[in-house]
């Protein structure tokens, strides 16, 4: 706390502060046309300038400075969301409404397949959004929306065309979307390009005082090793083998009639990029007997065999046979195809009905710097959503739906350790508020049932049953004070990693090293449904021109699944089972955002945001990977077109890593920015620069598998251009 009361109070005397966040979002998420500020579920909205600030190469990067979000990146190129210290499985990401369907659940070094670049919105539900989304959300849902299905039909052609480079990794990066209507037809299309190179960062990868603690087995590596070490050591200001590409093309049209409209849509992504030197095989050895973050894979056991004397004497300076032999690059295809359906008063009982039907195919080679492919990944995906939304019967109001859910997984290769698995899944949801004076209650019903079979002798076909249900309750105290309370308990079907991996293999001999989590993982089929018992307790202050919003939660687990450490090492390669006991989550989130008197011809406001959250197992170990303690604040003048501001987040040491885990060190990030808009008659054109982490910070991420061997970006400066009309 030494560290956060000077920083709080710095903070607040330099009227620190953000863009305002409009309380009129209509939520998207939330099938009932309800605002962000008429809901007792935390949410949290990005949307308009806010998110073009925000907004990153990745979903996790782009929401970790809201309160009780993170980002668990792997690299420059892969950043998964964390919410309240959930991530994987118990995180649904929805591409407008539908599950993303990619593989990034199954392994930490797999990117989300959404653009947030290309997002109009982007709503974060914790908490009872379960109920509509099932299992998969039992920490919260992450909805990014892009209209590529236009919901509405333009009175004009409209859209924005940008262009940013970023210093830090020489990223370029083009985006250009727009929407026009030719009589009742809407048309929408968007395109991305982007590329990078290696990301700079403040020293070097690894992590020294990790390093150093090696010496003595470092001292004991022969001459084939030596370009090995200093490979994976990675050089100075630079994490090797970072570079990428993307692109990504969408088109989409939709027809509307008097009572509503009917729309189709397809989009490509193609995503190239590296893993960062160290992660899969050759910093992972090196640390593997003493970090179950660190990395390995089947590769390293041929290791000695190939550096022979006539391939060391290949190496040049720069371990161009290293880089060859070790270094992996993912190739991301995947094409989707979305339709939708909103009809408006279809019958005489129902308000509206929303129909989404989505088919996705997903697939990426992991691609050894020899050219030879790895492990092949797919996933193939059809999603089905019906909701349906009664008309008031008094002063309730709400919606009856249904979810079916399709895929086919498989990983063919090396590094293949879940057996190809079909699962089904059926799920039927009930959601209802009613509004008595000053007060609005919810109250929603979900029922799941998970199917999965996999392709194996090994093990027999799985199949579960969820219940969910949830109650809150929402007090309007005053014009400007809320008080709201949710309770809700989700029930989580196990997901395929969690039972089938290396469920094949009876032979430690045979186990297959899970490159991601540098360990042997082995699944357990007699897993039983997870269970999250919630609580929220929230106070909203809300004016025109200021909020203050605190939540406090607590989740209490019954059954919660762990990849646990196992008293057992093979080849010097930790082992990991999922197993079962209870677990406790707890924290607190906080945001105040306040408009001043005039400064200097201009407004000024300022805001503070954080959180603290804490998790414990049954036995009283740390859950691994959690948030640290953090509070940030922001500060902006805004005067004609000019905007300028400023940002500081401090973040504490996270001193209980989790069994197997290493401390990491807290850092204070400084960001600012400046801004500037002119209006014509055709259009609004915005250019920016942003200066990012100002004092080159050391950056490494507890929730992150990679933060003793890739820190996040040191010291950069991001220039664009924006043009909308």
């Amino acid at each position: 706390m030494k560290r956060f009361i000077p920083l709080a109070a710095a903070v607040a005397v330099a009227n620190v502060a953000a863009e305002p966040q409009s309380m009129e979002h209509v939520l998207v998420s939330v099938p009932l046309h309800k605002k962000s500020a008429e809901t007792a579920m935390p949410v949290t909205v990005l949307s308009g300038d806010e998110l073009t600030r925000a907004v990153s190469g990745t979903i996790g990067d782009t929401l970790a400075n809201s309160p009780g979000l993170a980002n668990a990146s792997f690299g420059p190129a892969v950043g998964q969301p964390v919410i309240r210290g959930q991530q994987g499985p118990r995180v649904t990401v929805l591409q407008n409404g539908t599950r993303s369907a990619d593989a990034s659940n199954i392994s930490a070094d797999h990117a989300v397949s959404v653009e947030p670049v290309l997002a109009d919105s982007i709503e974060i539900v914790r908490g009872p959004a379960t109920l509509l989304y099932g299992g998969g959300a039992i920490g919260g849902v992450v909805n990014v929306i892009d209209n590529r299905i236009p919901t509405v039909l333009p009175e004009k052609a409209n859209g924005d065309v940008e262009y940013r480079h970023d210093t830090a990794s020489s990223m370029d990066n083009v985006v250009a979307k727009g929407q026009a209507a030719v009589g009742n037809f809407a048309f929408h299309g968007s395109v991305l390009y982007r590329d990078w190179e290696d990301l700079e960062i403040p020293g070097k990868a690894v992590r020294e005082d990790d390093h150093e603690d090696h010496d003595d087995h470092d001292d004991d590596h022969d001459e084939d090793h030596e370009g090995e070490e200093e490979h994976a050591e990675g050089g100075d200001g630079v994490i090797d083998n970072t570079s990428g590409r993307t692109k990504s093309l969408t088109l989409g049209s939709s027809y509307h009639f008097e009572d509503g409209f009917f729309g189709f849509a397809v989009s490509r992504l193609e995503n190239d990029y590296g893993i960062p030197s160290g992660s899969h095989g050759e910093h992972g050895e090196e640390h593997g007997e003493d970090h179950g973050d660190d990395h390995h894979d089947d590769h390293d056991e041929d290791h000695d065999e190939d550096h022979d004397e006539d391939h060391d004497e290949d190496h040049d300076e720069d371990h161009e046979g290293e880089e060859e032999h070790g270094d992996i690059t993912l190739e991301v295809e995947q094409t989707r195809y979305d339709t939708a359906l909103h009809w408006h008063e279809p019958i005489a009982a129902l308000d509206v009905m929303r129909g989404f039907l989505t088919y996705t195919d997903y697939e990426h080679s992991e691609i050894e710097g020899s050219g030879e492919v790895g492990t092949v990944y797919s996933n193939e995906t059809w999603e089905g959503r019906l909701e349906l939304v009664h008309q008031p019967i008094g002063n309730f109001h709400g919606v009856l739906g249904l979810q079916a859910i399709d895929s086919e997984f498989s990983a063919m290769g090396e590094e293949a350790f879940i057996p190809l698995t079909e699962k089904e899944g059926f799920g039927l949801f009930l959601l209802e508020d009613y509004h008595a004076a000053d007060w609005t209650f919810e109250f929603g019903l979900r029922y799941d049932r998970d199917e999965l079979a996999p392709d194996t002798s090994a093990a027999s076909d799985s199949s579960f049953d969820a219940l969910s249900f949830s109650g809150s309750a929402l007090w309007d105290v005053s014009a400007q004070w809320q008080l709201g309370l949710a309770l809700s308990r989700a029930e989580r079907a196990p997901a395929t990693e969690e039972l089938y991996s290396n469920v094949e293999n009876d032979d430690p001999e045979d186990w297959v090293v899970h490159a991601a989590t540098g360990a042997i993982e082995l699944g357990n089929t007699d897993l039983d449904v997870e269970v999250s018992n919630n609580v929220d307790f929230s106070v909203d202050w809300l004016g025109d021109d200021y909020f203050a919003s605190i939540t406090f939660f607590y989740n209490d687990f019954e059954d919660y699944i762990g990849l646990l450490a196992a008293d057992q090492e093979v080849d010097e390669v930790p082992v990991y089972f999922y197993a079962q006991q209870d677990a406790e989550f707890y924290g607190v989130e906080f945001e105040t955002e306040f408009g001043l008197t005039s400064f200097a011809g201009g407004d000024l406001r300022f805001g503070l945001f954080g959180d603290s959250i804490r998790g414990e197992l049954d036995d009283g170990a740390d859950i691994p990977r959690m948030p640290p303690m953090r509070i940030g604040g922001r500060i902006s003048w805004q005067a004609n077109q000019w905007r300028v501001w400023g940002g500081v987040l401090d973040a504490a040491d996270q001193d209980r890593p989790g069994e197997n885990e290493e401390e990491t060190a807290g850092y204070t990030r400084w960001d600012a920015g400046i801004e500037y808009r002119l209006e014509a008659s055709q259009g609004d054109l915005l250019a920016f620069v942003k200066f990012n982490n100002i004092t080159d910070e050391e950056i490494r991420l507890s929730t992150s598998f990679l933060r003793d061997v890739a820190p996040e970006a040191g010291q950069g400066v991001e220039v664009g251009i924006r043009y909308s009309f």
